[in-house]
């Protein structure tokens, strides 16, 4: 438990310097601006690669499979709740809303927490469980922020997509059980090591230009309602209806309980959509998630 709260309190104090470094004029708007650029192109792929590097073998195959099938499942749901819910609010702030039902916190939070409660097995089917919302938030999700019609340039535009480049590759990497040699794998490993503070730094570089007491108004706290407790709920719901295993169970319930994905500030502040309301609803799920993610932790175990 007191992991969990450590890393959540140091992604809150990451936010903060962010800010900070953005008050006091060490980060301009083209700086901000290019570390954007840097966290997608470049931060992100050599993150998403790292964390298909896992041992696998034949045993834990049929467990690895079902977690798949759940979160194929959760992101068919979540696309689907987006459309139902957001469909007639304001442009920018649909966008942020549509995308974060759809990506959540749970790349660089879940797996830490997921290996921190379920040890080596939990961070291996954590890193399952995201192949699906990875795909996914590069491909719809940068469709619900460029609002593109022509599904032929979007398709080609996401599959040129270093970050979904970085999907297929180790996907290769995670079936094939081929490590890269140490001189490529080091450099992959600490590039994809930054994108914690990066990401949240950068959070934070927007938030400094939001008014606090707008933060928790009654769409965010309503958002951070439905991603923090109705879906994890509703899953585990499920999970125990249809008695899967208990530790596929925790791992699927814990990755759907976290708070809305970074990115979520990035590409809104990307592609000019709104990006203090999407900031809000990241730093208010986060801020939230301080409570009920180890609410989780109690009865998962």
């Amino acid at each position: 438990m007191s992991d969990v709260l450590i890393l959540q309190i140091t992604m809150l104090i990451l936010i903060i310097v962010g800010a900070v470094i953005k008050r006091i004029g060490i980060i301009s708007e083209t700086g901000q601006k290019n570390i954007n650029d840097l966290v997608i192109y470049l931060v992100l792929p050599c993150n998403i690669l790292k964390s298909f590097m896992i041992d696998c073998d034949s045993e834990v195959f049929r467990q690895f499979a079902l977690v798949l099938l759940i979160s194929i499942g959760v992101q068919i749901v979540s696309v689907v709740i987006g459309k139902l819910l957001y469909s007639r609010k304001e442009l920018g702030h649909r966008m942020s809303l549509q995308y974060g039902v759809i990506c959540s916190n749970a790349g660089f939070l879940g797996n830490p927490v997921a290996e921190g409660v379920f040890g080596s097995i939990g961070l291996a089917m954590a890193s399952v469980y995201l192949i699906p919302m990875r795909i996914m938030m590069w491909s719809s999700g940068i469709a619900i922020y460029t609002q593109s019609t022509d599904w032929r340039g979007t398709v080609k535009k996401v599959v040129t997509h270093p970050c979904i480049i970085a999907c297929v590759l180790g996907l290769l990497l995670m079936v094939s059980q081929w490590q890269p040699p140490e001189v490529i794998l080091k450099p992959i490993t600490t590039i994809g090591n930054c994108n914690t503070a990066l990401s949240m730094m950068v959070i934070g570089m927007i938030l400094e230009g939001a008014d606090l007491r707008t933060l928790f108004d009654r769409e965010v706290c309503a958002y951070s309602f439905l991603r923090l407790i109705v879906m994890p709920a509703v899953l585990y719901g499920l999970c125990l209806l249809l008695h899967v295993p208990a530790l596929v169970t925790g791992v699927c319930v814990l990755l759907t309980a976290m708070p809305a994905g970074a990115t979520t500030s990035i590409l809104a502040s990307k592609y000019h959509a709104d990006e203090l309301f999407a900031t809000k609803l990241v730093v208010t799920s986060t801020v939230l998630s301080m409570v009920t993610i180890p609410i989780w932790n109690m009865i998962l175990i």
